[in-house]
């Protein structure tokens, strides 16, 4: 005991100077002294004498025991898309017989903007629910819609075609879903669109955006993790990966665990709210592991390449305002580095997180997405009068 505490109990318990010693002390560690009476004092030396100890607790006191009533671990229960978004849309193109896009919407206030997302391969439009609904708490009057991509979530194809992801189709497959939610919602007019892409989204937002398709109804396009140098590098240990994945689970709560322990997604709510989309009960299957991936990713290799080639040159001559998100400054090819220095876009990294950025950190990732969009919105722009109208009111340039 310090010569500061022996003063302070000599002076509480009325003892002389010489009649507390340390012999005197409580020997027995299983027991916990009764604490001192509290003091009203507002003093830094009162504050100092009461922490200057340290009490340790004995274990049959269980000062850390559960209270009862706490469920034991997380929780793995599927979240609804309903939590996140108003409707879902199936469309179906005049032009395309056979295929019904799946999408999900919530859809703009007045002047709100639209942010149509794009998932990555082998995810969902429930990929962007979680952010989505950041999004929407951060910017009340914008509206989401995410798409599933052919071939994934509830998108479906003729029976019997051969799968074509090519980067073509799936830009033109978003083309015709923006043009499609827009008839189906009976608006008159496109609202200003930001488009968000993940991976291979964000490959395709990039090459719709470089088209002009969209017009003077493009704002501006977020890449969300993917920049074709590191990419086209990735490829080439693509198959390793898939073999390493479990080819099945035992029920959904299996494979959103999965994700969470892998650390494929780094958020509990984001792994429950996207991982069930993934997957489809397959009574053919193992009976032990009936859960089966949705999506085959090994069958889309021949596509991987023409993907992500050139993706860094559009990236850059698209028009309006764009944004590149990474995990990883590592992750800059060079041509993306020379175009950052020379501010041709806005860049923003997040080393804690994993490739799926938007489903790690959805409030952080929201919330730059709605600064993007502030920072482009032409409604806010105060454009300064033209000399002929000055000249019509006679004043002097």
């Amino acid at each position: 005991m310090s010569e500061l505490q022996r003063a302070w109990a000599r002076s509480k318990l009325g003892l002389p100077g010489d009649g507390f010693h340390e012999a005197n002390e409580e020997e027995e560690h299983d027991q916990v002294a009764e604490l001192p009476e509290h003091v009203d004092d507002d003093s830094s030396s009162a504050s100092s004498v009461s922490s200057t100890g340290t009490i340790i607790p004995s274990p049959n006191q269980k000062l850390f025991a559960r209270p009862q009533g706490v469920t034991r671990g997380r929780s793995l229960e599927q979240i609804p898309w309903t939590t996140y978004f108003e409707r879902e849309l199936y469309l179906s193109p005049e032009e395309k017989p056979g295929v019904t896009y799946h999408a999900y919407l919530t859809s703009p206030g007045a002047k709100g903007p639209l942010f149509v997302m794009h998932h990555g391969a082998g995810s969902s439009g429930l990929s962007f629910a979680v952010v989505g609904s950041e999004v929407r708490k951060g910017l009340p009057a914008a509206g989401v819609l995410s798409v599933d991509c052919r071939g994934h979530g509830s998108t479906v194809c003729p029976e019997g075609s051969d799968l074509d992801l090519r980067l073509d189709t799936l830009s033109a497959d978003l083309n015709s879903i923006i043009e499609l939610t827009k008839a189906e919602m009976h608006w008159q007019e496109l609202p200003p669109i930001v488009l968000v892409g993940h991976s291979l989204g964000g490959a395709v937002v990039t090459d719709l955006a470089k088209t002009g398709k969209l017009g003077t109804s493009l704002l501006a396009y977020a890449v969300l993790d993917v920049v074709e140098g590191s990419a086209m590098d990735a490829l080439q240990s693509m198959q390793t990966y898939l073999s390493t994945r479990p080819g099945g689970f035992a029920s959904l709560q299996d494979g959103i665990d999965w994700h969470i322990r892998t650390r494929t997604i780094r958020n509990a709510v984001s792994a429950r709210s996207s991982v069930p989309a993934l997957l489809v009960l397959d009574e053919a299957a193992d009976a032990a592991r009936p859960w089966r991936w949705r999506t085959n990713l090994a069958a889309t290799q021949p596509f991987w390449e023409d993907w992500f080639v050139g993706l860094s040159k559009k990236f850059l001559e698209g028009r309006g305002g764009k944004l590149l998100l990474l995990a990883g400054t590592d992750r800059l090819d060079t041509e993306l580095t020379i175009g950052q220095m020379q501010g041709k876009y806005a860049l923003q990294v997040f080393p804690e997180a994993g490739h799926f950025i938007h489903e790690d950190l959805p409030e952080r990732t929201a919330i730059s997405l709605v600064d993007f969009y502030r920072r482009n919105d032409r409604s806010t722009l105060v454009l300064p009068p033209k000399v002929s109208d000055l000249l019509a009111q006679g004043k002097k340039v």
